[in-house]
């Protein structure tokens, strides 16, 4: 059966498409408020290596973890930029890819308008994951220059002091590049568009409950919460 973008069905899969995507974040926020995550155990976990490092001699260590973070955060944000480039050069094609998309029996296109927006809602997702990374990559550099900044010569409640403002800024470097990662898992949501909008809904709630998962209970989930607790012991 063919389907209108603008029909009732499509709506309805966009609909729940923006809801968990756009209402994660406030949805994880409320998960805060009655049990610690996975996101609030690595903070705490992230500020204790921030002190651990001002109060060392030695911080090669630190910048050579760091570094590996900004590799991989280089190779996600380049990953993501091949991918819009992959999916805009299909949205532009112009009529002859349309049709040759639309001559798939798995995709459920009924005109080009509906195809192009299928594709627009993958390239506005991996964007917003992008962003994420490029952010996520300049915070992370600023992190190495207060790696390098940190006072070989400082008393120990200098040195402590020193970590938590540090830890303030590897967080939310380290938070955007989560997010970046997540917009993975939404452009995928996205995809699932192609496929008709059932296909659409049933990935946008699949992406939503896998992500809540991964931060509660998955076995990583646990593993950090229990080192969490010993920190604080």
């Amino acid at each position: 059966m063919r389907i209108d973008v603008f029909g009732p069905e499509n709506l309805a899969a966009l609909g729940v498409f923006a809801v968990c995507w756009l209402g994660y974040q406030p949805l994880q926020r409320l998960l805060l408020r009655r049990r610690n995550t996975l996101h609030t155990d690595m903070t705490v976990i992230r500020g204790a290596w921030m002190r651990n490092m001002a109060l060392r001699d030695n911080r090669f260590m630190d910048g050579q973890l760091l570094a590996q973070t900004l590799n991989s955060a280089s190779f996600f944000a380049s990953s993501n930029l091949l991918l819009i480039a992959a999916a805009a050069g299909v949205l532009f094609g112009g009529e002859a890819t349309f049709r040759s998309a639309s001559s798939l029996l798995v995709i459920k296109t009924s005109s080009r308008l509906l195809f192009e927006a299928q594709l627009a809602l993958v390239i506005v997702a991996l964007a917003r994951g992008l962003l994420d990374f490029i952010w996520s990559i300049r915070q992370m550099n600023y992190c190495l220059a207060v790696m390098g900044a940190a006072p070989l010569t400082a008393s120990a409640e200098q040195a402590e002091q020193y970590g938590a403002v540090a830890a303030r800024l590897i967080n939310p470097a380290l938070s955007s590049f989560n997010s970046g990662v997540r917009g993975y898992y939404f452009a995928l949501a996205a995809a699932a568009w192609l496929f008709g909008p059932i296909a659409l809904g049933v990935a946008s709630l699949g992406a939503l409950v896998l992500l809540v998962w991964r931060q509660r209970r998955s076995p990583a989930a646990s593993a950090i919460a229990d080192l969490r607790k010993l920190l604080d012991g």
